[in-house]
């Protein structure tokens, strides 16, 4: 049975499309049928599989807003991950979806379509808790959340639980928290610590065990259109995502 998973945080730069772009590609490597769906305008997920988005034709904006098919939308990558890309064009897409009716429910609706040939279906949203996600939340079975080890950690963090608890009472009654996976996590400082206990208060087992670390080869990767885990295999970035791949796979059992 597939299971489908959000990746979201309305805050900027905590990991959401490193961590999209990477889990998606370890668990894909662990063996399991894997799509990713980029649902973030800026399109960082499409660009970190290789995948240049200028003059695509297919993408999650034509199969939302025009009813592209959705089979003939996903690109297959050099990663055993397949991909439905981003488009500029997504930047307005939550203004025209305002007048479509069942407007929360055009991903679903598409991902049902191709559902049975994945095992995990990873969804990369945009920073912002707008109709794209919700059309997330009402497709994505869970929510993982990407938190960065910093002072404002938890700033807007009940804006997103409030989002997936109105979502639960009107769209998806099914939708849960998969995880909290801490990122630029340093464990030499005080502050690190400080932020991991706050979190772990406010999300009780919740937390992932496995952290992701400051590392320069992660920040490198999207630039070659590789994931982590083929750019540099033996980078702790790499081995951090794999772990966090076993630990979600056990979770998943």
């Amino acid at each position: 049975m597939t299971k489908i998973i959000a990746v979201a945080n309305q805050k900027g730069g905590v990991g959401k499309t490193t961590t999209a772009v990477n889990l998606s590609s370890c668990v894909a490597a662990k063996g399991k049928r894997v799509l990713l769906v980029d649902l973030d305008p800026q399109g960082n997920t499409t660009s970190g599989y290789g995948i240049i988005k200028r003059g695509l034709e297919h993408s999650t904006y034509s199969v939302i807003l025009d009813g592209d098919d959705v089979k003939q939308s996903i690109v297959k990558t050099d990663y055993k991950v397949d991909v439905l890309p981003s488009s500029t064009k997504l930047a307005g897409a939550a203004v025209e979806l305002v007048a479509l009716e069942n407007r929360h429910a055009k991903l679903r609706n598409a991902l049902n379509k191709v559902s049975e040939a994945y095992d995990y279906i990873f969804i990369d949203c945009p920073p912002a808790l707008d109709l794209l996600t919700i059309n997330a939340f009402s497709a994505a079975d869970t929510v993982l959340v990407p938190i960065q080890c910093e002072f404002f950690a938890l700033e807007g963090l009940s804006e997103l639980m409030n989002t997936i608890r109105l979502v639960k009472q009107h769209y998806n009654k099914y939708i849960d928290i998969e995880g909290v996976l801490l990122t630029m996590f340093d464990s030499r400082l005080n502050l690190t610590l400080q932020v991991v206990a706050e979190v772990k208060k406010y999300f009780p087992n919740k937390v992932y065990k496995t952290t992701i670390p400051r590392n320069v080869r992660l920040s490198e990767a999207p630039s070659f259109g590789q994931p982590i885990n083929y750019y540099d295999r033996t980078s702790k970035g790499a081995k951090s995502y794999m772990e966090l791949a076993e630990e979600f796979l056990n979770r998943n059992k």
